[in-house]
């Protein structure tokens, strides 16, 4: 019955990782590789003429950034399932990738068993994480382990002043305070983010949800 088969394409510009990820599929019955590619390019070319269940695909692409890849396949064909699989262990890889549809986050070190019970869950409409992927994404990133920082209410209005990008004098002539006293409460507010500098502060407000 070979109509019941999940086409699968796996993207990834090393030989190595295609022969290995070839060998490791060679046993699910139920699977049936129609390409291997090594560039984006490729794959969107083929993917125009030939339907596609699911699609392994590098982040690091000679020629596209997978993460973009991922948005163009599913702008496509958004029935084809994208199952990113990375080196890439960074926390914020994984949340663009789902953030432009992927449906799971795989890294290297799966084993065959693992790669194919990924697959079957991406199928079967799940998000698929390798057990590497879920230890990463159930550490909470270093902002969220710290408490939210209480403001009054003149720090918040100069928090949200500053990631405006208003200067001290700008900040001072719009609430009518002397750049001084500015200054006084930009240092408190770097103090309470713990924050060396406004940039690191913007980012923690806003994944803080206080701007």
């Amino acid at each position: 019955m070979s109509d019941n088969k999940t086409t699968l394409a796996i993207v990834d510009d090393h030989p190595i990782v295609q022969e290995g990820l070839q060998k490791l599929l060679v046993n699910a019955a139920d699977i049936t590789i129609v390409g291997c590619f090594t560039t984006g390019t490729d794959f969107v070319h083929f993917l125009k003429d030939h339907p596609v269940n699911i699609v392994l695909l590098d982040i690091s692409l000679p020629d596209v950034s997978g993460i973009d890849l991922c948005r163009e396949i599913k702008k496509r064909s958004p029935d084809t399932c994208v199952l990113a699989l990375s080196n890439h262990s960074e926390r914020s890889m994984v949340l663009q990738m789902l953030q432009n549809g992927a449906t799971g986050y795989l890294l290297k070190n799966i084993s065959g068993e693992e790669l194919i019970a990924c697959i079957n869950e991406a199928l079967n409409g799940r998000v698929s994480f390798s057990h590497a992927v879920k230890e990463i994404m159930s550490r909470p990133s270093v902002n969220e382990l710290k408490d939210v920082p209480r403001l009054t209410k003149r720090e918040k209005e100069i928090l949200q002043l500053i990631a405006d990008g208003m200067t001290t004098t700008d900040i001072a002539g719009t609430l009518h305070l002397s750049p001084l006293t500015v200054e006084t409460h930009r240092k408190s507010l770097l103090q309470k983010f713990d924050v060396k500098n406004v940039a690191a502060m913007i980012r923690a407000a806003i994944e803080q949800k206080l701007i």
